[in-house]
């Protein structure tokens, strides 16, 4: 099995985030930031990678340190448990509709962290979770998790559904980058010998 514990402690926040890459999209996510872990629950089921997350931070001043800094050990997590990438397909793409948003994703599981971040948003908030921290999100998951990450927002109106399809479709595609390539069998999936 394809599993990770990170465990994440700083004067800022306290987090714990589990991972099964062979899982079936179980999850147990408590952040503390209602929104945000709907969105981790999204993650998980789309993906189907079992994540367990608990999160203790500063709330009291705002969301930004627990949101940034469960997308740090959460790709720590999924580096951990990726090990040295035989046999995966690395590449995942995915075109995700819901409702008045289209959110396209495309990544590489590269070891070359690069965030492209073509969304924007409506409203400053969804309930009170501020937006900008989606971004923050991804950007924290494509730097710790090695990701090459491109999320383009092809359209929407809604802001709870541009956030939405964007988890969803990152969820999709890393579902089929980390996913076993059969005709790899046990083959690196690059010409660099390393990954």
């Amino acid at each position: 099995m394809r599993t990770a514990t990170i465990t994440r402690k700083t004067a800022e926040t306290d987090i714990s985030v589990t991972v099964n890459l062979d899982g079936t999209g179980v999850y147990d996510n408590r952040t503390g930031v209602g929104f945000f872990d709907h969105m981790l629950d999204q993650l998980s089921r789309h993906a189907l990678i079992d994540l367990t997350i608990t999160a203790t931070g500063d709330l009291h001043i705002d969301d930004h340190h627990t949101v940034e800094d469960v997308g740090i050990a959460l790709g720590q997590a999924l580096t951990k448990a990726l090990g040295d990438k035989r046999g995966i397909r690395r590449y995942g793409h995915f075109v995700l509709a819901m409702d008045d948003s289209q959110i396209a994703t495309a990544l590489d599981l590269s070891a070359r962290p690069f965030l492209v971040w073509n969304v924007d948003f409506p409203t400053q908030k969804i309930g009170t979770f501020d937006t900008e921290l989606v971004r923050e999100f991804f950007q924290a998951l494509s730097t710790h998790g090695g990701i090459t990450l491109h999320i383009d927002k092809v359209h929407g109106i809604n802001s709870h559904h541009i956030a939405e399809a964007a988890f969803k479709s990152v969820a999709r595609a890393l579902r089929m980058a980390v996913e076993p390539d059969p005709r790899m069998g046990d083959v690196l999936p690059s010409t660099k010998g390393a990954l």
